[in-house]
């Protein structure tokens, strides 16, 4: 017998547009003869299916059902495409684990702890796990450009704390300049973490749960045509990802240690993709995404299909390992 699976899209932020391509590509890709695939999308205001002529129907968020002509359908497991709050910051994962229904993707604990990007950092650093010289900064509090140059020097790069998809981030040259970074950051969050401006190669990996086994994915080095991995360079198509990175066959696989190893100090399942800078022969920890990017132009599926790992295949991993 077929099983429903909810697909959940949309979310709080602006990464919803590219929340809707990747819940369309995983409903496209599902195997139909396994499952039956129903697009949820969640907003501030509504949570609906919608259909295929874009009709839609309230989902009851009691037990998260939905009623489709005098039809009450549940479903067996929700597939979580969405980046951002509140599909990657732990809220969608408290809820079904309260309601009783399987999610895709990692903990509540774990999708909080990564998508806040200096706790995470902190977290890890105990672990050895390097990280850019960075400073902390609240909304509302007092700051002194000076203080913050003293600590990261210049170039740094001044971004939102709890943001994906590089929305809110600058790079900023000259100390006159940060008070502008700092406010166009704290548009988007209320924390914002500025950061060294670290020069060297940078890395997009991916590690997952395939199978029953953590698998890691060949990496993805980023050329932006930019003056960083930005939002313009990673969904207009200014920048250049190279699948496998031209890298060395010793930093490869010291980049996928490092990679795995933060994986399970993090507890995390499902999906994955971490971001690297290598300077020198030293990579340094960016972030984590637990809910990447799965639309045909995201890295993840790029690194998938080089690891010869369909579509299809990975996204019917994922739902077998919580439905089991």
């Amino acid at each position: 017998m077929k099983k429903n699976i909810a697909i959940i899209m949309g979310g709080y932020s602006e990464e919803a547009p590219v929340s809707l391509k990747s819940a369309r590509v995983v409903a496209n890709h599902l195997n139909k003869e396994k499952y039956t695939p129903y697009l949820v999308r969640i907003d501030r205001d509504k949570w609906v299916y919608v259909d295929e002529q874009n009709t839609e129907y309230p989902i009851n968020r009691n037990d998260f059902s939905v009623v489709i002509n005098g039809q009450k359908i549940t479903f067996e497991a929700v597939f979580n495409a969405i980046h951002g709050t509140p599909g990657e910051d732990g809220y969608l994962q408290a809820y079904f684990n309260l309601i009783g229904v399987p999610l895709t993707g990692c903990s509540m604990y774990a999708s909080a702890l990564t998508f806040n990007k200096r706790d995470m950092l902190s977290v890890l650093k105990p672990f050895g796990i390097l990280s850019a010289p960075s400073y902390y900064l609240n909304k509302g509090e007092n700051y002194s450009t000076a203080d913050i140059v003293a600590k990261v020097g210049l170039p740094c790069f001044v971004k939102p704390n709890k943001a994906g998809s590089s929305l809110g981030a600058s790079k900023v040259n000259e100390e006159a300049a940060l008070k502008e970074a700092i406010d166009k950051a704290f548009a988007v969050d209320d924390e914002i973490l500025i950061e060294s401006f670290l020069k060297g190669t940078e890395i997009s990996i991916g590690v997952i749960k395939y199978r029953g086994a953590i698998k890691v994915l060949p990496m993805t080095e980023i050329v932006s045509e930019n003056d960083f991995f930005d939002y313009d360079a990673k969904y207009n198509g200014k920048s250049q990802e190279i699948t496998p990175a031209r890298i060395s066959e010793e930093m490869t696989a010291k980049i996928n240690a490092l990679a795995e190893r933060v994986y399970r100090l993090l507890k995390m399942e499902g999906f994955s993709r971490s971001e690297f800078i290598i300077v020198g022969d030293t990579p340094y920890l960016l972030e984590m995404n637990t809910t990447p990017g799965l639309s045909e132009a995201s890295l993840l599926p790029q690194q998938a299909k080089v690891a010869g790992i369909s579509l299809a295949d990975l996204f019917e991993s994922e739902i077998e390992r919580v439905l089991n």
